[in-house]
Protein backbone atom coordinates (compact mmCIF):
# COMPACT_ATOMS: atom_id res chain seq x y z
CA UNK A 1 0.00 0.00 0.00
CA UNK A 2 1.10 3.13 -1.02
CA UNK A 3 2.03 5.77 1.78
CA UNK A 4 1.87 9.83 1.50
CA UNK A 5 4.35 10.90 4.15
CA UNK A 6 4.38 14.84 5.23
CA UNK A 7 7.80 16.90 5.00
CA UNK A 8 9.34 19.95 5.53
CA UNK A 9 11.36 21.36 2.53
CA UNK A 10 15.32 21.55 2.92
CA UNK A 11 16.64 24.95 1.03
CA UNK A 12 20.18 23.27 0.40
CA UNK A 13 19.35 20.94 -2.25
CA UNK A 14 20.80 22.00 -5.26
CA UNK A 15 22.45 19.85 -7.64
CA UNK A 16 26.03 20.80 -8.60
CA UNK A 17 27.39 19.84 -11.63
CA UNK A 18 27.41 16.04 -11.12
CA UNK A 19 24.15 16.01 -8.76
CA UNK A 20 23.73 16.75 -5.12
CA UNK A 21 26.92 16.08 -2.73
CA UNK A 22 26.97 17.05 0.95
CA UNK A 23 28.53 14.94 4.17
CA UNK A 24 26.95 11.71 5.12
CA UNK A 25 25.22 13.13 8.40
CA UNK A 26 23.70 16.06 6.49
CA UNK A 27 22.30 12.90 3.92
CA UNK A 28 21.10 11.21 7.67
CA UNK A 29 18.87 14.63 8.53
CA UNK A 30 15.35 13.41 8.83
CA UNK A 31 13.83 12.84 4.76
CA UNK A 32 16.78 14.29 3.36
CA UNK A 33 17.29 11.52 0.91
CA UNK A 34 13.24 10.56 0.58
CA UNK A 35 12.75 14.45 -0.49
CA UNK A 36 15.57 14.82 -2.84
CA UNK A 37 14.35 11.93 -4.29
CA UNK A 38 11.16 12.75 -4.65
CA UNK A 39 11.87 15.84 -5.85
CA UNK A 40 13.21 14.10 -9.15
CA UNK A 41 10.36 11.90 -9.58
CA UNK A 42 7.81 14.74 -9.40
CA UNK A 43 10.22 17.00 -11.95
CA UNK A 44 9.73 13.75 -14.71
CA UNK A 45 7.09 12.22 -16.46
CA UNK A 46 5.92 9.09 -18.05
CA UNK A 47 7.94 6.56 -16.21
CA UNK A 48 4.73 5.03 -15.59
CA UNK A 49 5.75 1.60 -15.46
CA UNK A 50 9.18 2.34 -16.95
CA UNK A 51 12.80 0.72 -16.14
CA UNK A 52 14.82 2.57 -13.65
CA UNK A 53 18.24 2.01 -12.77
CA UNK A 54 19.75 2.41 -9.60
CA UNK A 55 23.52 1.71 -8.47
CA UNK A 56 26.61 3.27 -6.61
CA UNK A 57 30.19 3.47 -5.47
CA UNK A 58 30.07 1.52 -2.57
CA UNK A 59 30.91 4.27 -0.03
CA UNK A 60 29.26 4.31 3.35
CA UNK A 61 25.92 4.82 3.65
CA UNK A 62 25.06 3.45 -0.44
CA UNK A 63 23.02 0.54 0.22
CA UNK A 64 20.92 1.70 2.95
CA UNK A 65 19.53 4.50 0.39
CA UNK A 66 19.75 2.15 -2.47
CA UNK A 67 16.57 0.59 0.38
CA UNK A 68 15.24 3.84 0.30
CA UNK A 69 14.99 4.45 -3.38
CA UNK A 70 13.64 0.66 -3.85
CA UNK A 71 10.56 1.66 -1.71
CA UNK A 72 9.87 5.22 -3.35
CA UNK A 73 10.44 3.87 -6.78
CA UNK A 74 7.61 1.09 -6.52
CA UNK A 75 5.46 3.81 -4.91
CA UNK A 76 5.48 6.44 -7.48
CA UNK A 77 4.76 3.87 -9.97
CA UNK A 78 8.06 2.31 -11.87
CA UNK A 79 7.46 -0.75 -13.32
CA UNK A 80 11.08 -2.51 -12.83
CA UNK A 81 14.33 -1.14 -11.29
CA UNK A 82 18.06 -2.83 -12.18
CA UNK A 83 20.20 -3.15 -9.53
CA UNK A 84 23.83 -3.59 -9.57
CA UNK A 85 24.93 -6.72 -7.19
CA UNK A 86 25.98 -5.17 -4.00
CA UNK A 87 24.90 -2.12 -4.80
CA UNK A 88 27.63 -1.74 -7.03
CA UNK A 89 27.43 0.11 -10.23
CA UNK A 90 30.24 2.17 -11.64
CA UNK A 91 29.07 5.88 -13.36
CA UNK A 92 30.03 4.68 -16.53
CA UNK A 93 28.43 0.83 -16.39
CA UNK A 94 25.30 2.72 -15.14
CA UNK A 95 25.02 5.04 -18.06
CA UNK A 96 25.59 1.49 -20.12
CA UNK A 97 22.94 -0.38 -18.62
CA UNK A 98 20.34 2.71 -19.09
CA UNK A 99 20.52 2.65 -22.66
CA UNK A 100 21.20 -1.44 -23.34
CA UNK A 101 18.13 -1.59 -21.62
CA UNK A 102 16.28 1.09 -22.83
CA UNK A 103 15.83 2.40 -19.39
CA UNK A 104 13.49 5.11 -18.69
CA UNK A 105 16.77 6.84 -16.65
CA UNK A 106 18.93 6.12 -13.37
CA UNK A 107 19.75 7.29 -10.34
CA UNK A 108 23.26 7.00 -9.14
CA UNK A 109 24.49 6.74 -5.58
CA UNK A 110 28.03 8.67 -5.49
CA UNK A 111 30.00 11.59 -4.34
CA UNK A 112 32.75 10.41 -7.44
CA UNK A 113 36.50 11.32 -6.01
CA UNK A 114 35.37 12.46 -2.38
CA UNK A 115 36.63 10.20 0.65
CA UNK A 116 33.62 8.21 1.71
CA UNK A 117 33.05 7.17 5.26
CA UNK A 118 30.46 8.48 8.29
CA UNK A 119 32.06 11.77 8.34
CA UNK A 120 32.55 12.12 4.96
CA UNK A 121 30.56 13.00 1.57
CA UNK A 122 27.62 11.03 -0.44
CA UNK A 123 25.91 12.01 -3.36
CA UNK A 124 23.09 11.73 -5.23
CA UNK A 125 22.86 12.07 -9.10
CA UNK A 126 20.17 11.44 -11.79
CA UNK A 127 21.06 10.29 -15.67
CA UNK A 128 18.32 10.54 -18.24
CA UNK A 129 17.16 7.95 -20.90
CA UNK A 130 20.60 8.47 -23.50
CA UNK A 131 22.68 7.65 -20.01
CA UNK A 132 24.07 10.81 -19.54
CA UNK A 133 23.59 13.35 -16.56
CA UNK A 134 20.71 15.30 -16.12
CA UNK A 135 20.81 18.80 -18.03
CA UNK A 136 20.74 22.05 -16.05
CA UNK A 137 16.39 22.12 -17.71
CA UNK A 138 16.03 18.57 -15.00
CA UNK A 139 18.38 19.69 -12.08
CA UNK A 140 16.67 23.45 -12.24
CA UNK A 141 13.48 21.72 -11.61
CA UNK A 142 14.67 19.13 -9.12
CA UNK A 143 15.89 21.77 -7.01
CA UNK A 144 12.77 24.48 -7.29
CA UNK A 145 10.58 21.00 -6.25
CA UNK A 146 13.03 20.59 -3.67
CA UNK A 147 12.16 24.30 -2.31
CA UNK A 148 8.51 23.62 -1.97
CA UNK A 149 7.84 19.72 -1.40
CA UNK A 150 5.74 18.57 1.56
CA UNK A 151 5.12 14.61 0.78
CA UNK A 152 7.00 12.06 -0.31
CA UNK A 153 5.29 9.15 -1.58
CA UNK A 154 6.87 5.16 -0.20
CA UNK A 155 5.93 1.33 0.71
CA UNK A 156 6.31 -0.26 3.38
CA UNK A 157 8.11 -3.74 2.52
CA UNK A 158 10.95 -5.46 3.74
CA UNK A 159 14.56 -5.25 2.74
CA UNK A 160 15.71 -6.39 -0.91
CA UNK A 161 18.44 -8.69 -1.20
CA UNK A 162 20.89 -6.92 -3.51
CA UNK A 163 23.51 -9.28 -3.33
CA UNK A 164 22.22 -12.25 -5.04
CA UNK A 165 21.26 -12.13 -8.64
CA UNK A 166 17.77 -12.50 -9.71
CA UNK A 167 14.33 -11.25 -8.92
CA UNK A 168 12.31 -10.06 -6.45
CA UNK A 169 9.36 -8.41 -6.07
CA UNK A 170 8.00 -5.30 -3.93
CA UNK A 171 4.77 -3.67 -3.60
CA UNK A 172 4.30 -5.12 -7.77
CA UNK A 173 7.40 -3.56 -9.03
CA UNK A 174 10.04 -5.83 -10.48
CA UNK A 175 13.87 -5.69 -9.06
CA UNK A 176 16.14 -7.11 -10.74
CA UNK A 177 19.66 -7.72 -9.43
CA UNK A 178 22.08 -8.14 -12.05
CA UNK A 179 25.95 -8.62 -12.62
CA UNK A 180 27.39 -5.16 -12.26
CA UNK A 181 30.55 -6.09 -14.36
CA UNK A 182 29.42 -8.54 -17.26
CA UNK A 183 27.50 -6.01 -19.61
CA UNK A 184 30.01 -3.41 -19.19
CA UNK A 185 33.07 -6.27 -20.15
CA UNK A 186 31.20 -7.29 -22.85
CA UNK A 187 30.84 -3.66 -24.19
CA UNK A 188 34.26 -3.41 -24.11
CA UNK A 189 35.47 -6.47 -25.95
CA UNK A 190 33.39 -4.75 -28.70
CA UNK A 191 35.79 -1.44 -28.68
CA UNK A 192 39.02 -2.93 -28.12
CA UNK A 193 41.57 -5.88 -29.29
CA UNK A 194 41.56 -7.58 -26.65
CA UNK A 195 43.59 -10.18 -28.48
CA UNK A 196 45.96 -7.91 -29.24
CA UNK A 197 46.26 -6.44 -25.75
CA UNK A 198 46.54 -10.03 -24.41
CA UNK A 199 49.42 -11.07 -26.88
CA UNK A 200 51.27 -8.01 -25.28
CA UNK A 201 50.65 -8.69 -21.78
CA UNK A 202 51.47 -12.23 -22.88
CA UNK A 203 55.06 -10.92 -24.29
CA UNK A 204 56.13 -9.64 -20.57
CA UNK A 205 54.60 -5.93 -20.34
CA UNK A 206 53.65 -5.19 -17.32
CA UNK A 207 50.88 -3.46 -16.29
CA UNK A 208 49.34 -2.45 -12.75
CA UNK A 209 45.77 -0.74 -11.68
CA UNK A 210 45.07 0.56 -8.30
CA UNK A 211 41.13 0.85 -8.17
CA UNK A 212 41.83 2.58 -5.01
CA UNK A 213 39.62 0.44 -2.82
CA UNK A 214 36.69 1.92 -5.07
CA UNK A 215 33.93 0.76 -7.16
CA UNK A 216 36.04 0.16 -10.55
CA UNK A 217 38.01 -3.07 -8.39
CA UNK A 218 35.21 -5.57 -9.87
CA UNK A 219 35.56 -4.61 -13.53
CA UNK A 220 39.41 -3.67 -13.36
CA UNK A 221 40.08 -8.00 -11.88
CA UNK A 222 37.57 -9.17 -14.40
CA UNK A 223 39.00 -7.25 -17.56
CA UNK A 224 42.20 -6.54 -16.61
CA UNK A 225 42.99 -9.51 -14.73
CA UNK A 226 41.11 -12.28 -16.07
CA UNK A 227 39.97 -11.63 -19.94
CA UNK A 228 43.14 -9.68 -20.91
CA UNK A 229 45.59 -12.32 -18.76
CA UNK A 230 47.86 -9.37 -16.21
CA UNK A 231 46.82 -11.69 -12.84
CA UNK A 232 44.38 -10.57 -10.56
CA UNK A 233 47.91 -9.18 -8.64
CA UNK A 234 48.23 -6.35 -10.92
CA UNK A 235 44.89 -5.02 -9.68
CA UNK A 236 45.91 -3.18 -6.15
CA UNK A 237 43.09 -2.14 -3.69
CA UNK A 238 40.33 -3.63 -5.86
CA UNK A 239 37.76 -4.75 -3.06
CA UNK A 240 35.34 -1.57 -2.77
CA UNK A 241 35.32 -0.42 0.61
CA UNK A 242 32.47 2.08 2.31
CA UNK A 243 35.62 4.44 3.32
CA UNK A 244 37.44 3.55 0.67
CA UNK A 245 40.37 2.27 2.82
CA UNK A 246 40.93 5.21 4.70
CA UNK A 247 42.05 6.67 1.49
CA UNK A 248 40.69 9.58 -1.02
CA UNK A 249 40.06 8.12 -3.89
CA UNK A 250 40.85 10.71 -6.77
CA UNK A 251 42.83 9.75 -9.00
CA UNK A 252 46.08 12.38 -9.33
CA UNK A 253 49.79 12.56 -8.06
CA UNK A 254 48.68 13.69 -4.46
CA UNK A 255 46.45 10.70 -3.68
CA UNK A 256 47.71 7.85 -5.89
CA UNK A 257 51.40 8.99 -4.71
CA UNK A 258 51.94 4.75 -4.49
CA UNK A 259 51.07 4.22 -8.12
CA UNK A 260 53.30 7.26 -9.24
CA UNK A 261 56.50 6.03 -7.06
CA UNK A 262 55.89 2.28 -8.63
CA UNK A 263 56.07 3.53 -12.15
CA UNK A 264 58.70 5.96 -11.06
CA UNK A 265 61.34 3.06 -9.58
CA UNK A 266 63.92 1.88 -10.91
CA UNK A 267 62.10 -1.73 -11.97
CA UNK A 268 59.09 -0.08 -12.71
CA UNK A 269 56.24 -1.66 -14.41
CA UNK A 270 55.30 -0.36 -18.35
CA UNK A 271 52.22 1.17 -17.52
CA UNK A 272 50.30 1.90 -14.05
CA UNK A 273 46.92 3.48 -14.27
CA UNK A 274 43.90 4.00 -11.84
CA UNK A 275 40.42 5.45 -11.43
CA UNK A 276 38.62 7.16 -8.86
CA UNK A 277 35.25 6.61 -6.50
CA UNK A 278 33.14 5.71 -9.01
CA UNK A 279 35.10 4.77 -11.94
CA UNK A 280 34.54 7.47 -14.26
CA UNK A 281 38.06 9.35 -14.05
CA UNK A 282 41.60 8.67 -14.95
CA UNK A 283 45.13 8.09 -13.91
CA UNK A 284 47.69 7.15 -16.78
CA UNK A 285 51.34 6.85 -15.71
CA UNK A 286 53.88 5.43 -18.17
CA UNK A 287 57.32 3.82 -16.97
CA UNK A 288 59.12 7.10 -15.48
CA UNK A 289 56.44 9.47 -17.09
CA UNK A 290 53.37 10.96 -16.08
CA UNK A 291 50.78 11.77 -19.07
CA UNK A 292 48.80 14.62 -17.60
CA UNK A 293 44.84 14.28 -18.65
CA UNK A 294 44.84 16.94 -21.26
CA UNK A 295 47.60 15.19 -22.64
CA UNK A 296 45.88 12.04 -22.68
CA UNK A 297 42.78 13.63 -24.72
CA UNK A 298 45.01 14.47 -27.47
CA UNK A 299 47.22 11.36 -27.46
CA UNK A 300 43.76 9.34 -27.14
CA UNK A 301 42.17 11.26 -30.01
CA UNK A 302 45.19 11.44 -32.42
CA UNK A 303 45.68 7.58 -31.95
CA UNK A 304 41.67 6.01 -31.26
CA UNK A 305 41.32 4.93 -35.11
CA UNK A 306 44.26 1.98 -33.58
CA UNK A 307 41.45 0.47 -31.74
CA UNK A 308 38.49 -1.27 -33.83
CA UNK A 309 35.54 0.43 -32.21
CA UNK A 310 37.19 4.02 -33.36
CA UNK A 311 38.98 2.31 -37.08
CA UNK A 312 36.65 4.41 -38.85
CA UNK A 313 38.26 7.94 -37.47
CA UNK A 314 36.60 10.64 -35.11
CA UNK A 315 33.50 12.89 -35.62
CA UNK A 316 34.65 15.40 -33.75
CA UNK A 317 36.56 16.04 -30.28
CA UNK A 318 34.92 17.55 -27.29
CA UNK A 319 36.92 19.65 -24.21
CA UNK A 320 35.92 21.54 -21.14
CA UNK A 321 37.11 24.68 -21.08
CA UNK A 322 39.44 24.72 -18.39
CA UNK A 323 41.32 21.52 -20.12
CA UNK A 324 44.33 22.07 -21.99
CA UNK A 325 44.56 23.05 -26.09
CA UNK A 326 46.52 20.01 -27.23
CA UNK A 327 42.90 18.55 -28.12
CA UNK A 328 42.51 21.17 -30.29
CA UNK A 329 45.98 20.78 -32.88
CA UNK A 330 44.72 17.04 -32.94
CA UNK A 331 41.83 17.79 -34.09
CA UNK A 332 43.09 20.36 -36.35
CA UNK A 333 45.59 18.05 -38.14
CA UNK A 334 42.67 15.18 -38.13
CA UNK A 335 40.21 18.40 -39.97
CA UNK A 336 37.40 17.87 -37.71
CA UNK A 337 35.59 20.23 -35.63
CA UNK A 338 36.57 20.88 -31.83
CA UNK A 339 34.11 21.94 -29.34
CA UNK A 340 34.96 23.63 -26.04
CA UNK A 341 32.29 23.34 -23.65
CA UNK A 342 31.31 24.35 -19.81
CA UNK A 343 33.39 21.91 -17.11
CA UNK A 344 30.13 19.08 -16.61
CA UNK A 345 29.97 15.65 -18.49
CA UNK A 346 26.30 16.85 -19.25
CA UNK A 347 27.37 19.29 -21.84
CA UNK A 348 29.23 16.81 -23.83
CA UNK A 349 25.66 14.99 -23.93
CA UNK A 350 24.11 16.74 -27.32
CA UNK A 351 26.98 16.42 -28.98
CA UNK A 352 27.67 12.62 -28.62
CA UNK A 353 23.84 12.55 -29.25
CA UNK A 354 23.84 14.38 -32.41
CA UNK A 355 26.83 12.66 -33.52
CA UNK A 356 29.29 15.56 -33.67
CA UNK A 357 31.83 14.36 -31.74
CA UNK A 358 33.42 10.92 -30.69
CA UNK A 359 36.06 11.44 -28.11
CA UNK A 360 35.68 13.65 -25.43
CA UNK A 361 37.26 15.08 -21.68
CA UNK A 362 38.04 17.25 -19.05
CA UNK A 363 41.55 18.31 -17.06
CA UNK A 364 39.93 16.79 -14.02
CA UNK A 365 40.92 13.09 -15.29
CA UNK A 366 37.95 12.26 -17.10
CA UNK A 367 37.52 11.02 -20.57
CA UNK A 368 35.25 8.88 -22.73
CA UNK A 369 33.56 8.83 -26.18
CA UNK A 370 30.23 7.80 -27.73
CA UNK A 371 30.01 4.21 -26.04
CA UNK A 372 28.26 5.91 -23.09
CA UNK A 373 26.95 9.42 -21.83
CA UNK A 374 29.54 9.60 -19.27
CA UNK A 375 33.02 9.75 -19.17
CA UNK A 376 34.64 6.00 -18.50
CA UNK A 377 38.15 5.64 -15.85
CA UNK A 378 38.36 2.35 -17.05
CA UNK A 379 37.86 2.65 -21.28
CA UNK A 380 40.68 5.38 -21.28
CA UNK A 381 43.08 2.91 -19.47
CA UNK A 382 41.96 -0.06 -22.22
CA UNK A 383 42.28 2.52 -25.35
CA UNK A 384 45.79 3.28 -23.96
CA UNK A 385 46.19 -0.25 -23.95
CA UNK A 386 45.38 -1.09 -27.67
CA UNK A 387 47.57 2.02 -29.00
CA UNK A 388 50.07 0.52 -26.67
CA UNK A 389 49.42 -3.12 -27.89
CA UNK A 390 49.61 -1.48 -31.75
CA UNK A 391 52.34 0.67 -31.51
CA UNK A 392 54.64 -1.28 -29.64
CA UNK A 393 56.41 1.57 -28.08
CA UNK A 394 56.38 3.11 -24.58
CA UNK A 395 54.09 5.35 -23.24
CA UNK A 396 57.35 8.12 -23.06
CA UNK A 397 58.05 7.36 -26.75
CA UNK A 398 54.90 7.55 -27.80
CA UNK A 399 54.41 11.26 -25.67
CA UNK A 400 57.35 12.51 -26.92
CA UNK A 401 56.43 11.52 -30.61
CA UNK A 402 53.37 13.49 -30.01
CA UNK A 403 54.83 16.79 -28.47
CA UNK A 404 57.28 16.98 -31.49
CA UNK A 405 54.55 17.00 -34.01
CA UNK A 406 51.77 19.27 -32.23
CA UNK A 407 53.76 21.11 -29.75
CA UNK A 408 53.58 20.54 -26.11
CA UNK A 409 50.61 22.02 -23.15
CA UNK A 410 52.77 22.47 -19.94
CA UNK A 411 49.69 22.39 -17.63
CA UNK A 412 48.90 22.32 -13.72
CA UNK A 413 45.56 23.16 -11.38
CA UNK A 414 45.79 24.45 -8.09
CA UNK A 415 43.01 23.87 -6.35
CA UNK A 416 42.71 25.93 -2.47
CA UNK A 417 40.48 24.22 -0.89
CA UNK A 418 37.28 24.55 1.61
CA UNK A 419 37.96 28.21 1.39
CA UNK A 420 34.87 30.91 3.07
CA UNK A 421 32.54 31.14 0.36
CA UNK A 422 32.03 34.78 0.77
CA UNK A 423 35.82 35.19 -0.32
CA UNK A 424 36.02 33.22 -3.42
CA UNK A 425 32.78 34.93 -4.13
CA UNK A 426 34.48 38.21 -3.69
CA UNK A 427 37.58 37.36 -5.61
CA UNK A 428 35.52 36.30 -8.80
CA UNK A 429 33.45 39.22 -8.65
CA UNK A 430 36.41 41.68 -8.57
CA UNK A 431 38.46 39.55 -11.45
CA UNK A 432 34.85 40.03 -13.59
CA UNK A 433 35.28 43.97 -12.73
CA UNK A 434 39.06 44.10 -14.56
CA UNK A 435 37.87 42.36 -17.90
CA UNK A 436 37.71 44.92 -19.44
CA UNK A 437 40.73 47.11 -18.35
CA UNK A 438 43.00 43.79 -18.32
CA UNK A 439 43.71 43.33 -22.50
CA UNK A 440 46.86 44.81 -23.36
CA UNK A 441 48.49 45.05 -20.27
CA UNK A 442 50.85 43.48 -18.84
CA UNK A 443 51.55 41.18 -15.68
CA UNK A 444 54.64 39.17 -14.55
CA UNK A 445 56.51 39.66 -17.75
CA UNK A 446 53.64 38.68 -19.63
CA UNK A 447 51.28 40.64 -22.48
CA UNK A 448 47.50 39.88 -21.68
CA UNK A 449 45.92 39.18 -25.16
CA UNK A 450 42.35 38.83 -24.19
CA UNK A 451 40.65 38.59 -20.73
CA UNK A 452 36.19 37.48 -20.61
CA UNK A 453 34.06 35.32 -18.94
CA UNK A 454 33.35 32.15 -20.66
CA UNK A 455 29.99 31.56 -21.92
CA UNK A 456 28.44 28.40 -24.18
CA UNK A 457 25.89 28.37 -26.59
CA UNK A 458 24.60 24.90 -27.31
CA UNK A 459 25.38 24.11 -31.03
CA UNK A 460 22.71 21.09 -30.38
CA UNK A 461 19.46 23.14 -28.87
CA UNK A 462 20.92 26.76 -28.49
CA UNK A 463 21.09 26.76 -24.22
CA UNK A 464 23.22 29.26 -22.55
CA UNK A 465 25.29 28.83 -19.91
CA UNK A 466 26.79 31.82 -18.43
CA UNK A 467 29.85 32.63 -15.97
CA UNK A 468 31.51 29.52 -16.29
CA UNK A 469 34.82 30.64 -15.39
CA UNK A 470 37.22 33.89 -16.28
CA UNK A 471 39.84 33.16 -19.03
CA UNK A 472 43.02 35.48 -19.32
CA UNK A 473 44.78 35.02 -22.01
CA UNK A 474 48.50 35.57 -22.97
CA UNK A 475 50.22 36.83 -25.89
CA UNK A 476 51.92 32.89 -27.44
CA UNK A 477 48.96 30.72 -26.63
CA UNK A 478 49.01 30.59 -22.90
CA UNK A 479 46.52 31.29 -20.66
CA UNK A 480 45.32 31.06 -16.95
CA UNK A 481 41.35 30.11 -15.86
CA UNK A 482 39.40 30.84 -12.54
CA UNK A 483 36.62 28.95 -11.72
CA UNK A 484 35.27 28.03 -8.46
CA UNK A 485 34.10 23.95 -8.46
CA UNK A 486 30.51 22.33 -8.37
CA UNK A 487 32.04 19.23 -6.42
CA UNK A 488 32.80 19.86 -3.35
CA UNK A 489 30.94 19.69 -0.22
CA UNK A 490 31.54 22.55 2.03
CA UNK A 491 33.20 26.11 1.64
CA UNK A 492 34.12 27.15 -1.63
CA UNK A 493 36.94 25.48 -3.69
CA UNK A 494 39.06 27.62 -6.53
CA UNK A 495 40.89 26.46 -9.15
CA UNK A 496 43.17 28.08 -11.22
CA UNK A 497 44.47 26.33 -14.47
CA UNK A 498 48.16 27.03 -15.81
CA UNK A 499 48.75 26.36 -19.30
CA UNK A 500 51.57 27.57 -21.05
CA UNK A 501 52.30 26.19 -25.11
CA UNK A 502 55.39 25.87 -26.40
CA UNK A 503 55.59 25.01 -30.51
CA UNK A 504 56.88 21.77 -31.30
CA UNK A 505 59.99 23.62 -32.38
CA UNK A 506 60.31 24.62 -28.81
CA UNK A 507 61.75 23.29 -25.46
CA UNK A 508 59.66 20.46 -24.87
CA UNK A 509 61.91 18.54 -21.60
CA UNK A 510 61.63 21.28 -19.35
CA UNK A 511 59.96 20.35 -15.79
CA UNK A 512 56.39 21.74 -15.36
CA UNK A 513 57.10 23.83 -12.47
CA UNK A 514 59.37 25.86 -13.90
CA UNK A 515 57.66 25.89 -17.38
CA UNK A 516 54.37 27.48 -15.48
CA UNK A 517 56.22 29.51 -12.91
CA UNK A 518 55.94 33.12 -14.73
CA UNK A 519 51.73 32.02 -15.21
CA UNK A 520 52.06 31.26 -11.03
CA UNK A 521 53.37 34.86 -10.53
CA UNK A 522 50.80 36.48 -13.18
CA UNK A 523 47.41 34.38 -11.46
CA UNK A 524 48.37 36.13 -7.70
CA UNK A 525 48.90 39.25 -9.34
CA UNK A 526 46.03 39.44 -11.55
CA UNK A 527 43.40 37.77 -8.99
CA UNK A 528 45.26 38.44 -5.30
CA UNK A 529 44.64 34.99 -3.84
CA UNK A 530 46.02 35.44 -0.98
CA UNK A 531 44.49 38.29 -0.27
CA UNK A 532 41.28 36.83 -0.82
CA UNK A 533 41.96 33.60 0.50
CA UNK A 534 44.63 33.51 3.18
CA UNK A 535 46.15 30.83 1.35
CA UNK A 536 49.54 31.65 0.29
CA UNK A 537 49.90 28.01 -1.64
CA UNK A 538 47.45 25.77 -2.77
CA UNK A 539 46.21 22.64 -1.05
CA UNK A 540 46.36 20.03 -4.17
CA UNK A 541 48.61 20.63 -7.47
CA UNK A 542 47.71 18.00 -10.45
Amino acid sequence: MIETVPTTAYQDQKPGTSGLRKKVRHFQQPNYIENFVQAIFDSLEGFAGQTLVLGGDGRYHNREVIQVVLRMAAANGFGRVLVGQGGILSTPAASNVIRKYQAFGGIILSASHNPGGPDEDFGIKYNIANGGPAPESVTDAIYARTQVIDAYKTVAAPEIDIDTIGESIIAGMSVQVIDSVADYAALMETLFDFNAIRDLIGSGFRVVFDAMSAVTGPYALEIIGRRLGAGEAAVFNGVPLPDFGGHHPDPNLVHAKELYDTLMAADAPDFGAASDGDGDRNLIIGQHIFITPSDSLAMLAANAHLAPGYAAGLKGIARSMPTSGAADRVAEKLGIPLYETPTGWKFFGNLLDAGMATICGEESAGTGSDHVREKDGLWAVLLWLNILAVRRESVAAIAEQHWATYGRNYYARHDYEGIDTAAADALMAELRGKLATLPSSDVAGLRIASADDFAYTDPVDGSVSAKQGIRIGFEGGSRVVFRLSGTGTSGATLRVYLERYEPADGDLAQETPQALAPLITAAEAIAGIARHSGRSEPDVVT
